[in-house]
């Protein structure tokens, strides 16, 4: 029995750590390969050297028709939806793996600390003396 909770043991240990390495591995596959998202852009504002696109959804005309036609709570459910599918796009991906990763390994390694390590031996009672 107690061969069988060290053998659990670090078999958790070694999923957790497969686990972290084949994520930030992958996330630095992903960050390394990521280009630049420049599906429906309008155009580019210039500021300070940099160069940051412009879409239509990013207007004063657009969040002032969702706003008249959906109210304040649509606009927040707009920006929430958008920043949700930005996570899975892009080096923002990377990150998301990263950190999906990283939680999901904790987790193993948690459950493979608060395991007990040995089995308590048998203690004998005054009443049950040999």
């Amino acid at each position: 029995m107690k061969r069988e909770i060290a053998d659990l043991r670090e078999s958790l240990i070694l999923i957790g750590a497969i686990i972290i390495l084949v994520g930030l591995g992958s996330s630095i596959l992903i960050y390394q390969s990521a280009g630049n998202d420049s599906d429906g852009v309008l155009g580019y504002e210039i500021i300070n050297g940099s160069a940051y696109p412009i879409r239509p959804e990013d207007s004063r005309m657009y969040r002032r028709d969702l706003e008249l036609y959906g109210g304040k709570a649509a606009v927040v459910v707009d920006d929430f939806s958008r920043w949700f599918v930005g996570l899975w796009h892009g080096k923002s991906l990377a990150f998301t793996v990263a950190g999906i990763s990283i939680f999901i390994s904790f987790m193993f390694f948690f459950a493979a600390t608060r395991m007990p390590s040995r089995i308590k031996p048998d203690v004998h009672s005054e009443n049950h003396r040999e």
